[in-house]
């Protein structure tokens, strides 16, 4: 992604080309680090979200879906929070990000489904990352789209 003005704006995406805002009201998330139309990113951050401190620079491919180690032991399997998976395609580096508010969900099924026919389960797996698999499908839908779509599509 290529930053215009400050290193935390708008941007425009280096692999759809779309200007993409990065204001708090429309995403949810503080350092938003990734196009919501294509889903994909840019290597800049080295040790914590929003640092900005890796000299790769490279695109990130969105190459599947997780959900977030929660703390809380109370917690129901599958009820954490949906993350993306980025990959660096210079430096093969793996990264996990926060959904945004506005990302497509579309883009987001698109991305689950691609991961099925993929080495990235077993690249993942190496790093501590669970890809979500076909078994997930509900999952997904209801942190998508909520419990009620899920009824309905199930009728």
């Amino acid at each position: 992604m290529r930053r215009s003005g400050s290193s935390f704006g708008d941007f425009k995406c280096a692999h759809c080309h779309v200007l993409v805002s990065s204001a708090h009201f429309l995403s949810g998330v503080n350092n938003r680090n990734h196009c919501p139309y294509c889903l994909w990113s840019c290597h800049l951050d080295l040790y914590a979200a929003g640092d900005r401190l890796s000299a790769c620079k490279g695109q990130m491919k969105p190459i599947g879906l997780t959900m977030k180690n929660g703390k809380n032991r109370y917690r129901l399997e599958n009820q954490g929070e949906l993350m993306l998976v980025h990959e660096c395609i210079e430096c093969s580096a793996l990264s996990i990000n926060r959904i945004a508010a506005d990302d497509d969900p579309a883009s987001l099924v698109a991305v689950f489904q691609a991961s099925f026919e993929s080495r990235i389960h077993c690249q993942c797996a190496g790093f501590g990352i669970q890809i979500l698999t076909r078994n997930d499908a509900d999952t997904l839908h209801r942190q998508l789209f909520g419990e009620e779509m899920t009824r309905r599509q199930a009728c």
